[in-house]
């Protein structure tokens, strides 16, 4: 009898099958799946729970997660078992098991309750593994080569030289042999190189990242205070990213050989508006365990062998050459004669931490093959690979003769780099560049020898790893292709883990920039992670004496901006915070928000009226600390007003935050100051003769803030009066074209907005598309750098408010979204989802004949609230009052509220 119930307990554990009607996916830690190194304590894990089809109302109310040293030991968690925790919590659910260690491998599932307290099945594991947590973890040392000293290239003194006078050698080829005695269990290798590095084991390239690591603050800059944007080298934070691969099946029992290449990136740029930190170095620390249990530890020391490369120039501001003669085949093999390589030298270690690269690198993003390619009148060729792209051509099994050198001029409307190859001679040849990416959409191959074919070339695009999120779609055909070249141009310049101003001339971490387009980058992409670490570097370039933030994070010495731009410190964690749900990016931003603020109070006059003055190093006030709206069509807007607007807005953040933080006091104070920074901003700027505040977008800011009830249709009539001027066009620079759209259609112009939206003239985003633009550019006009994606700002408009799905900032992450179409008569449909840290959500409405049909959905876990446009709206082909799942909030003749829970919902009248 006792033999038969254990048989049958055994028979119900495999027999078990889940009446849940939810279950969890997508499990992520630190908004990575499956990260190759953290270095958090207590790392934060997440999962989107997914329902059953047509299942409605679902959410989660308890999860279950345990954690343990390896996949098999996954049913009795050695690390963590959290028990069944009541909770909703999806997102940032903190680790709270046993201490981490080093180099620790956590395996982790997690199953779910829902609403009717049924249990799911565990997830599928996933994973991640903690880097070298104490410094004194790392054994290795840094790295260079004998023939370079330790100091960065000087840098040219205009911005207009074509090539340093000094250009850096050869980038350096570094190797190392080591024999494993024993069979391997498992090898990590923990390894950065500055300014880029690519790691080779085996005669094998390591990893399929390029560009790494990311962007930071390496060090120390002493020159700094001497530059033409002075500052001081007194920022927050400084910190060199380090990579993980787990190389165990790569390296074998016997002879192994590592290798490793440099190249200078921004540690040693010789660029005007940057500055070096000093020349190229290493650090590489090898963990082996042996199938005994055993241990080895490879490191980089002076016993590493050193030679150049066949890169001759590498640098990102100038390009790359490749002299394919030079190449020294099985370099980074086993067996290969080094006798006439010299030994490594140690070099000093940056001042920056060295901190675990728990973020999306460098990737080939996407390979472009040609769609046109045409023998010119000088017998190179011209590709054309449709649109512009940052990356890099690939040449693929060419054939030529040895010492025969061709050229790739990349062709865009301002430089970024020069590019050659010489062959060898030997068989057929490949080759892309390592170290530098360049802008373009055509190409001209000098000295191509022989006839160019399609197979011998294609590009490839590079740029930081980011994942599209989200299906925008209307019947409008410019709006549709408006948002396209708009996401061209923001990928093209993410790279480094930041986004740049443009990809090619400053290549940039503008902050500005950043903070007016990062809305948008959340609305198309799951930019968690990207913005994760790019907020941090900007808190990190934060002044901890005066709390000033600069216009670029990490800082290079030529970004200019002003107010708008240090504001990205308040901004970007709110938007991040409103977009994801994510209480602990306001907990790490709060204090830096608040030395903002401070820092802006420096220049605030007695009547409330903030106005910065920083000045430069001849005493002058500098207009690059001071910049107020930037690239209007027309006049600018007074500086003094856009900077009282971030002022207010800064302040505004700032007591929102300390509301949700629980900070009562704090928000009180921060709430009273952006009231009064308010009714300075009136009486400052409002002509009550005119009854405007101004045209430029002075009205848009002044609307933004809410200006007094009494004045509020004059300010309205001002405004329409100065768009009919315009002929229906917008006279907004990036700041105000943030605000400009949802502005009129918020305040009952949305006829105005599509109007000014649809336009194919200057100014307008149309105009771009009719001169054949496949990215966004700097200017309305045609000045200036044609891959710009900071008036990216505007478009939030279509997701928003056109299609009309919305998060609530006080339910935040779309756990409450509200859905408001707003259907215009020249169009059809529109449609946009995007996944939530919740699973997808969305909206599409198609209106015919008078009609109009409307499709939501809701993801596990969250509500929304719909507002319709009439009273006469049936759920599901039922009239309101017969569907359990739709609850009437109101209902007028112009207009009907609804709430609902999750689940698919239709609606039409």
């Amino acid at each position: 009898m006792k033999k038969l119930f254990l048989f049958l307990n055994l028979l119900c554990c495999f027999t078990f099958v889940s009446e849940a009607k939810i279950y969890p996916t997508q499990l992520t830690c630190e908004y990575l799946n499956n990260p190759a190194v953290v270095d958090v304590p207590q790392p934060r894990l997440a999962w989107i729970n997914v329902a059953d089809e047509s299942e409605r109302g679902q959410v989660q109310t308890a999860f279950q997660i345990r954690v343990a040293t390896s996949n098999e030991k996954l049913g009795n968690a050695d690390l963590w078992d959290s028990g069944k925790v009541k909770s909703e919590a999806s997102t940032r659910v903190k680790y709270d098991g046993q201490k981490l260690v080093s180099r620790q491998n956590c395996w982790w599932q997690v199953r779910v309750w829902d609403k009717n307290d049924e249990v799911s099945e565990w997830s599928e594991p996933a994973s991640w593994h903690m880097g070298l947590l104490e410094e004194n973890d790392w054994q290795a040392k840094w790295i260079g080569v004998p023939w370079q000293g330790e100091e960065a290239l000087p840098k040219p003194n205009s911005p207009a030289v074509d090539l340093p006078e000094q250009l850096p050698p050869p980038a350096p080829l570094f190797r190392k042999e080591f024999k494993a005695t024993k069979q391997v269990k498992k090898a990590v290798a923990y390894v950065t190189g500055l300014g880029y590095f690519e790691l080779y084991l085996n005669g094998e390239k390591v990893g399929d990242d390029v560009l790494v690591p990311n962007q930071t603050n390496y060090g120390k800059r002493p020159g700094l205070t001497q530059q033409y944007i002075p500052l001081d080298d007194s920022f927050r934070e400084y910190k060199v990213m380090y990579l993980a691969y787990d190389i165990s099946d790569q390296l074998v029992s016997g002879a192994n050989a590592f290798g490793a290449i440099l190249g200078n990136g921004f540690y040693n740029p010789a660029k005007h508006w940057a500055l070096g930190y000093g020349s190229p170095r290493l650090l590489l620390q090898v963990h082996v365990t042996y199938a005994d249990g055993t241990e080895e530890v490879i490191i980089s020391d002076e016993s590493w062998k050193v030679a150049k490369s066949p890169i001759l120039m590498d640098m990102v501001y100038y390009g790359e050459h490749y002299d394919a003669r030079l190449e020294q085949n099985g370099w980074c093999s086993p067996g290969f004669n080094d006798s006439a390589w010299e030994s490594a030298v140690l070099r000093k270690a940056p001042e920056g931490k060295l901190t675990a690269h728990t973020a999306h690198p460098d990737k080939v993003y996407e390979t472009l093959q040609p769609i046109r390619i045409e023998k010119m009148y000088n017998g190179n060729y011209k590709v054309d690979f449709g649109v512009e792209i940052s990356g890099w051509v690939r040449l693929k099994n060419v054939e030529g003769p040895e010492g025969y050198k061709v050229e790739i001029k990349y062709l865009s409307n301002t430089f970024s780099g020069d590019n050659s190859y010489i062959f060898k001679g030997v068989g057929k040849e490949n080759y892309a560049a390592r170290f530098n990416w360049f802008v373009f959409r055509e190409v001209e191959i000098v000295n191509w020898p022989g006839v160019l074919e399609p197979e011998n070339i294609c590009a490839e695009a590079i740029n930081t790893y980011i994942e599209e999120s989200a299906d925008f779609e209307t019947s409008n055909p410019l709006f549709n292709e408006v948002n396209e070249i708009w996401k061209r141009s923001q990928t093209d310049n993410m790279h480094g883990g930041i986004a740049s101003d443009c990809p090619h001339r400053e290549r940039s971490p503008y902050t500005g920039d950043g903070q007016v387009a990062c809305v948008t980058v959340m609305h198309n992409f799951d930019a968690q992670n990207f913005y994760y670490k790019w907020i941090q570097d900007i808190i990190g370039a934060q002044n901890v004496e005066t709390g000033y933030v600069p216009n670029g994070a990490p800082w290079q010495p030529g970004c200019g901006g002003g107010v708008a731009w240090g504001a990205a410190v308040n901004i970007m964690p709110w938007e991040f915070y409103v977009h994801y749900g994510a209480v602990d990016m306001l907990e790490e931003a709060y204090e830096p928000m608040k030395e903002y603020v401070r820092y802006m109070q420096t220049w605030v006059d007695d009547e409330g009226i903030m106005n910065s003055q920083r000045v430069g190093l001849n005493g002058d006030v500098l207009k690059w600390f001071n910049l107020g709206e930037w690239v209007t069509p027309g006049d600018l807007p007074a500086d003094s007003l856009v900077h009282t607007f971030y002022f207010w807005r800064c302040a505004d953040i700032t007591a929102k935050t300390a509301e949700v933080l629980g900070k009562r006091k704090e928000a009180k104070k921060y709430n009273k100051l952006a009231e009064a920074t308010k009714k300075a901003f009136h009486q400052r700027f409002y002509d009550e003769e005119k009854g405007t505040y101004g045209n430029s977008g002075a009205n848009i800011f002044a609307l933004k803030m809410g200006v007094p009830e009494g004045e509020y249709e004059r300010v309205i009539k001002a405004l329409k009066k100065n768009i009919k001027k315009n002929k229906g066009h917008l006279d907004t620079g990036i700041f105000g074209t943030q605000f400009f759209f949802e502005v009129l259609t918020e305040n009952g112009m949305h006829d105005l907005a599509y109007e000014a939206m649809n336009k194919k003239e200057e100014p307008g985003y149309g105009r771009w598309l009719t001169l054949g633009a496949t990215t966004s550019w700097e200017h309305w006009d045609t000045g200036g750098s044609h891959n710009h994606p900071m008036f990216g700002g505007g478009l939030v408009w279509l997701y928003r408010q056109l299609a009309g799905m919305q998060a609530d900032e006080k339910d935040p992450g779309y756990r409450h979204i509200i859905f408001h179409p707003q259907p215009v008569d020249e169009m059809d449909f529109a449609k946009y989802y995007n996944k939530t840290p919740y699973g997808m959500a969305g909206i599409k409405w198609e209106q015919k004949e008078g009609k109009l049909n409307v499709d939501i959905t809701v993801p596990v876990g969250c509500t929304a609230t719909v507002i319709l446009p009439a009273a006469d709206f049936v759920a599901d082909g039922e009239t309101l009052g017969t569907n359990a799942d739709v609850k009437v909030i109101s209902q007028a003749q112009n207009e009907l509220v609804l709430e609902v829970g999750s689940g698919t919902y239709n609606f039409s009248n």
